[in-house]
């Protein structure tokens, strides 16, 4: 399966354009992004996934665009904030150390107690089934990524005296989406938690603040960080099955200036992750920043890991050969019924700035299809 979004042709982001400037009724912009998700589905199908996802064609990123379906958010250019930050100069100095695209990126800014009247992301199940009957998965932002995405103390502590409250709200509605999702049958709902990574592995001369596919806020000290998401994630999936739930963990896919991205193996991560009540682990493992498989042994005997296999970010199509290599490893270390296969990351994060074609997006998938139909030709039990 793919990790979720899919490059947006270049017809559907004028559209994208066109809504939030207001120049395009809700209803016509819709049409479009039907057209887009058929084509984004067909094209995983004929790379013969198993399970997959819409593309996340209605969005302007994986994340922020939670502020344009919350009550009490907006969702506004990132240089918008620059006259609200204490110091502007020195916060769009580091976004362009960062190899930030600040003027294509837009951000959730709260402007009240948040809430859930309409959606994030049921609609999206709702409309695609029409053009699918595989599983389906749908990704959500996790609601550490969102709180530290949101939690702007020169804007949030207008509505909310801490972050800690925010969380609980951000959570709640989170919990709301989860459940809605299961009732209408998606088969895998997953969180992304990128900025996990940024906790563990920021670099000092960043001054404690990475873009990290858009977390910006600032942060405490790294096991209270740590503390801080696991107890978030904990609450949220309490009550659901576990099965059905997954959480995507990356190093930063914004941008393919590798020198920016994190690195660091999951060691800081895992007893994090071995505390979560889900069935599934999406993590990025192509890319040598990743680490080694060895310390994901530690993962809990009944979770599954999402191998990331191909690296999104490069032109070249990886051989079935070499995805083979990756994923026997993970068999060989978890056994064949606990291995999926997966890209490192999205193919199109950001709407405005796509890190595939959709020729290689394809392309990509295929292969790990092809080395999926090997494995299982191997290890029939898995």
């Amino acid at each position: 399966m793919g990790v979720g979004s899919w490059p947006r042709p270049a017809w559907l982001l004028r559209a994208l354009h066109e809504r939030l400037s207001g120049r395009l009724s809700e209803e016509e912009f819709q049409q479009y992004a039907d057209d887009a998700v058929r084509l984004a589905v067909a094209a995983q199908e004929r790379a013969g996934v198993d399970v997959v996802t819409d593309g996340e064609q209605r969005r302007d990123n994986y994340a922020s665009f939670v502020g344009g379906r919350l009550d009490n958010c907006q969702l506004i250019p990132i240089t918008d904030l620059l006259p609200y930050v204490t110091d502007p100069d020195e916060f769009a100095e580091e976004l362009r150390s960062l190899d930030v695209p600040a003027d294509q990126v837009r951000h959730p800014a709260v402007f009240g107690k948040i809430g859930r009247s309409k959606p994030l992301a049921v609609h999206e199940l709702q409309r695609m089934r029409r053009f699918t009957d595989k599983p389906v998965k749908i990704a959500l932002p996790g609601p550490y990524l969102l709180t530290r995405t949101m939690w702007l103390e020169c804007v949030a502590d207008k509505a909310y005296p801490t972050r800690e409250e925010l969380a609980a709200d951000v959570v709640r509605v989170l919990r709301e989406e989860l459940a809605e999702l299961l009732a209408e049958g998606a088969a895998i709902v997953q969180f992304d938690e990128p900025v996990l990574t940024e906790v563990v592995f920021t670099r000092p001369n960043t001054g404690g603040r990475s873009f990290m596919c858009g977390a910006l806020g600032e942060k405490k000290d790294t096991q209270s960080e740590l503390d801080f998401a696991g107890g978030l994630l904990r609450q949220l999936f309490h009550g659901f099955p576990k099965e059905r739930l997954a959480l995507h963990v990356c190093r930063g896919n914004w941008s393919r200036d590798e020198s920016v991205a994190l690195a660091g193996p999951y060691t800081p991560l895992v007893p994090l992750l071995k505390t979560l009540p889900i069935g599934t682990f999406l993590l990025e493992m192509a890319t040598p920043r990743a680490g080694e498989l060895e310390p994901l042994k530690e993962l809990p005997s009944d979770a599954r890991l999402g191998l990331g296999c191909v690296n999104q970010k490069l032109d070249r199509v990886d051989a079935a050969s070499e995805i083979l290599t990756r994923a026997e490893a993970a068999v060989s270390l978890l056994g064949p019924d606990r291995v999926f296969l997966n890209p490192d990351c999205g193919f199109a994060t950001f709407a405005d700035n796509p890190l595939a074609s959709a020729e290689v997006a394809e392309g990509k998938l295929g292969a790990i299809a092809h080395a999926a139909r090997s494995l299982r030709a191997r290890f029939p039990q898995g």
